[in-house]
């Protein structure tokens, strides 16, 4: 069905790929944002929320976020929103955004954004690594009451190759040993080039190295990153003491949490695929919501850059019956 769905819809793919419109924009004390639309000529009525991964930025999924777009009945009526979190691409340069760096401000960043806008409230909600927990926490204090009565739900929330619970001291995987390497380089570099060839160096494959490499930006005669690193590490020690099995086990009434767990990521053992296997068979009641398991092959934990197109596959079709 998904690969169907693909070819019927590439030639509307070709067709509009001219037509995307990527507007940045940045208010000040909130995130930076980028939105992604097929056309300005209708309005539109629906709204995903992209977000990105630790050292990422919101135009790292830019690419992914138009395929995206091109694959829905009626594109004209969507926009992806591509947020910077804080302390990542011109979200790092904001003033407001205070310590403490951690899961829950992330969060409320994302509530501020929406209000501060004036938008309706996401109907999709995508977070990868460090933006799916972000995205979890978000949905927790919404279903709260956090944010006030007038926010709503996501109809979906996809939570893309995060790691679910806390993580233990010695549970070290590919992100916390690129937070590592990144910490022992300078903070200015003398070019792209040279960053990604010392990654390769060093182990990395050329991909992310390449991928990694995008996040640099010119400081004078030589490039530096980004993002604030100090603020990055301190948001990925929240990332691995925060649970959100609480969550997964009785979801919001109402939505869908589909989460994505890449085939060949180091952030998964037995234990944990089991456990998520059974939230995904469980049956549920009407005062709950749900929770769908998927696997993403020929991908580790950078999906978007390792098998984007299957990402695609399996995304797509569920968007599109929103």
């Amino acid at each position: 069905m998904a690969t169907s769905l693909l070819r019927k819809k590439s030639v509307i793919f070709n067709t509009l790929l001219t037509r995307f419109l990527t507007t940045p924009q940045r208010s000040k004390g909130t995130l930076a944002f980028e939105e992604v639309r097929v056309s300005t000529d209708q309005p539109y009525h629906r709204t995903a929320l992209i977000i990105h991964g630790l050292l990422g930025s919101g135009r790292n999924w830019k690419t992914f976020s138009r395929n995206l777009l091109s694959t829905i009945s009626n594109p004209s009526a969507w926009r992806a929103v591509l947020v910077d979190l804080r302390n990542h691409g011109r979200s790092a340069e904001v003033e407001g955004l205070n310590p403490p760096h951690d899961l829950t401000n992330a969060a409320k960043d994302l509530a501020n954004l929406v209000e501060s806008q004036g938008w309706r409230w996401p109907d999709v909600v995508v977070g990868h690594s460090l933006g799916g927990k972000v995205a979890l926490q978000y949905v927790e204090n919404c279903a709260r009451g956090d944010y006030g009565e007038s926010a709503v739900l996501p109809k979906q929330l996809w939570v893309l190759d995060s790691f679910l619970g806390v993580k233990k001291p010695e549970d070290e995987g590919e992100v916390e040993n690129v937070l590592k390497t990144l910490q022992s380089i300078p903070p200015t570099v003398s070019s792209r080039k040279w960053l990604v060839n010392h990654l390769i160096g060093l182990g990395f494959s050329k991909s992310l190295s390449e991928w990694i490499g995008t996040n640099l930006k010119k400081s004078g005669d030589n490039m530096t990153w980004a993002f604030n690193l100090d603020g990055a590490a301190g948001m990925l020690r929240s990332y691995r003491e925060k649970s959100y099995w609480t969550l997964l086990e009785h979801p919001p009434k109402g939505m869908e949490i589909d989460i994505v767990r890449a085939e060949e990521s180091d952030s998964w053992d037995q234990d944990i695929i089991k456990r998520l296997e059974a939230l995904s068979a469980l049956e549920r009641g009407p005062s709950e919501g749900k929770v769908t398991a998927h696997v993403l092959p020929k991908s580790g934990h950078w999906v978007h850059v390792d098998n984007p197109k299957g990402l695609l596959e399996i995304m797509a079709p569920k968007i599109d019956a929103i």
